[in-house]
Formats: structure tokens, sequence, C-alpha cells
């Protein structure tokens, strides 16, 4: 930890730090998520996949980390930066110090920087590419930046094989068809905790694979990239015949979106997105406001929406009665849960289904 690491943006700003966690030169979309705590869970959140994630609060690393937190077996982020990484931490729960598990995973990590300068730029100009180098950039790395993209990021992230989590306790009252965009553990974890028996499916399973197995509900996970993304299309297709089996559908944060698709909204980028543990989201019905923990760029495109962000009154839920989704995390690991009510009235849903 301490050799020298340089950022340059894709509008020419060059930032001049020091490197923790692995060396090396990388390229992503930098993002900026706001959360106190829940640092590992944002590292190992494969929404982050080819983005690489600042930390606005500046002491990161403070309580270790904690393999029993994360959410999935991975890191999601290409690279991180933080104000202050920890190098002493205390948590009885700890096994390792932040900076020497980013070397394990290969994950470049950059602290020493002005973190608030780089927020502030990112908000008023919106999310925008860069590169960490070992060495100062040339116009060669700026147009590296310039051109960097992320392609087909759910196919990257999704498991590549059928899995089976049983209910907790043993006893399981509903069969859930989880449909893996990159899907965080908490989501699975609070079916199963609800008595569920959870099957996770690959991304590019098909639908009449689904259901044969006979699922009471299907549930549609968090991912990472943009939900119009032609890559996208198989999903958005195969979910819609999902719809129309009339099982009970819920989907979160990306599954939202498609979803969203799938019903024929649009989507459109936002323009620094929705990264923390302290969003406001309004129930329009009953008026009442719950706070949220979230991780997404875009947004629904809709007037009719069950919930709003009190911030920027962008959609944050959709109900079409048999089917329903949120754009923040129910399971909010880490974060608040405030919306864990939302599996209730899914299984409710399911329960109300199977009796008509």
């Amino acid at each position: 930890m301490g050799d020298s690491a340089y950022l340059i943006l894709e509008n020419g700003t060059i930032f001049e730090g020091k490197f923790f966690g692995a060396h090396g030169d990388i390229t992503g979309e930098i993002v900026f998520t706001t959360g106190m705590t829940g640092y590992l869970e944002t590292l190992t959140d494969q929404s982050y996949y080819g983005q690489i994630v600042l930390q606005t609060f500046p002491l990161i690393g403070n309580y270790g980390v904690i393999p029993a937190d994360f959410e999935s077996a991975g890191i999601g982020a290409k690279a991180y930066i933080v104000k202050h990484p920890c190098s002493t931490p205390s948590n009885f729960r700890s096994e390792n110090i932040l900076g020497a598990f980013l070397k394990e995973r290969g994950i470049v990590g950059m602290y020493g920087i002005d973190t608030r300068a780089l927020t502030k730029i990112i908000r008023n100009n919106g999310v925008m590419n860069g590169k960490i180098c070992t060495a100062p950039p040339t116009d060669a790395d700026h147009a590296e930046v310039k051109a960097y993209s992320i392609t087909n990021p759910i196919a990257e992230v999704s498991s590549r094989t059928v899995t089976k989590i049983p209910a907790e306790g043993g006893s399981s009252q509903r069969r859930v068809a989880l449909l893996d965009f990159g899907a965080k553990r908490g989501i699975a974890s609070a079916l199963s905790a609800r008595g569920c028996e959870v099957w996770i499916f690959p991304c590019d399973t098909p639908a009449q694979k689904i259901l044969e197995t006979r699922p009471h509900g299907i549930m549609l996970s968090n991912g990472p990239g943009d939900p119009a993304d032609p890559a996208n299309a198989g999903i958005v297709e195969t979910i819609r015949t999902l719809d129309k089996s009339g099982i009970t559908i819920f989907g979160i944060c990306m599954g939202h979106q498609l979803l969203a698709c799938a019903k024929g909204y649009s989507t459109r980028k936002l323009k620094f997105g929705h990264r923390g543990a302290n969003q406001p989201v309004k129930d329009t019905r009953t008026g009442q406001v719950f706070i949220t923990s979230q991780n997404h760029g875009y947004e629904v495109v809709a007037e009719n929406s069950s919930f709003i962000n009190v911030n920027d009154g962008s959609c944050e839920g959709l109900d079409f009665g048999n089917s329903f989704s949120a754009q923040f995390h129910p399971e909010a690991r880490g974060g608040p849960l405030d919306t864990s009510f939302l599996f209730d009235r899914f299984l409710e849903r399911i329960a109300e289904n199977a009796s008509r």
C-alpha cells in the first residue's frame, strides 16, 4: 500500500493518490455510493459489474472483512476508491483487512484523493468513465476511457447452473423460481426465511424449463447494466412468457426494470443514479415514506408508479396486481429493513392467486 496511483476521468480531470489492494491499470464507469456501512455488501454486489465504485464516506474497512456478509462469492466492482482505508479493523467477526482482501481477489484499490471533489464532479456532470493508472495518464489512456462501455453484463454475472436453496427449518411451504441476473444472496435468504424453497435459474433459462418446476411464485433479481440493452431482449421475452402464465411475479431492481420492459415500458439513464442506504421512497397510495437501500443507474419511465423517489420523483415501483416490482432492495443487506414487508406481500399474492 502506498505506491502512486492516478485517476483520469472522461472529461480529462486527473487525480493523484495511492494504491491499496491490487496494483494495475483498470478502466470502468465511475459511480458513487453514500453508504456509511455495508462496504462488504457493496463490493460483493454483482450489480456493480463493470464499474469503479467510489465511497463517499471517508473511512472504509473499519470492521474488516466478514465473509458471512458477502452478497456473492465474487467482487462485482472492477476497482474501489476510498478516502481512508482502515488497516487496523476492530470487530470480533473480522477475518481479514480490506486492503489484503482486495489484493487477494485482484481488485485495484485507490485512496488518498479528494473523494468529495470527485463526487461533486459526478453529481454535476453525470456518471462518467475513468481509468486508474500506475503512471501519469497519457492521451492514449484518455482515449481508452472515452471508448469504454459495459457489454452484456447480466450474462457475465449470472449463475451457470440451476441450484436449490431449501426453506429454513426444512419445511417448504412454497417453491419460488429466482431468475439470477446477478442476484444478491439476501434475496434468496429472505425467501428461505419465510418458508420458501428457492430454485435459482441462470438468466438464459427458457421459460418452459422454469415452468416445468411448477413454481408458486417467480422472483426477478437485481443485476448490472442497461435494462434496454439489446442483449437483454431474450430475457425480456422470457419474462413476458412467464407473466402470461399467471404465476405471481416480484421484481427487484434490475428485475423491476426488466419486468417493466416486458410490460411495454421504456427506461432511461439517471444522471448519477441512486446508490446508498438512505434513499427516501413514498408509497403513492398511502403517502407513507420508507428509507431504502438502492443501487441502480437507470429508471423506468412511468406515470402510474406504486412508489416514487422523494428526492427526484423517479419511479420506484410498479404494481400490476398479480405481478409487482420495486426499484429498491427490500432485503437491504446492508441497509434499513423498512420495506422487507414486500416479501410478505409476495407470499400473500401467491396465496391469493392459488385460491382463485
